[in-house]
């Protein structure tokens, strides 16, 4: 069922003029999996970074355990992009810790209040990851 919502996600951000200009927006996350080594595609929301770039956020909706790209991106951090705006980029992924992380955490809960409830539904620390384009 996830496979097919996100399928639905991934259409709607592919059609849409894609304007990424925003504070917000959603993206389509693509990297290499870690033990099979295909392409794997996700839909994920992104937050405006402090300093340039963009966040993202390995919620799994609260679930006890990251989401499986979380992992991919640290088998694989030299082949990370994204689609974002009608166009794909290759983007550096670098996870957030102690006071950086929090002041991301802060902003992206003031966006968007249900990473706040996701928080809340599990023990673990939510990873904050920050995608910094390579100059083209």
């Amino acid at each position: 069922m996830l496979k097919f919502f996100n399928g639905l996600a991934m259409r709607r951000i592919r059609r849409s003029s894609g304007d990424d200009s925003g504070e917000s927006g959603s993206l389509i996350l693509i990297t290499i999996g870690r033990r099979s080594s295909l392409e794997r595609q996700n839909p994920v929301a992104w937050f405006r970074a402090e300093g340039g770039g963009r966040l993202i956020v390995a919620s799994a909706g609260g679930a006890r355990g990251n989401p499986a790209w979380y992992y991919n991106i640290g088998a694989h951090p030299d082949r990370v992009h994204i689609q974002i705006g009608g166009r794909t980029l290759e983007v550096r992924a670098e996870q957030l810790h102690g006071a950086e992380r929090e002041r991301a955490w802060q902003r992206i809960v003031a966006l968007s209040p249900r990473f706040a409830s996701y928080q809340k539904k599990t023990d673990r620390e939510i990873p904050v990851i920050r995608l910094i384009e390579y100059p083209s």
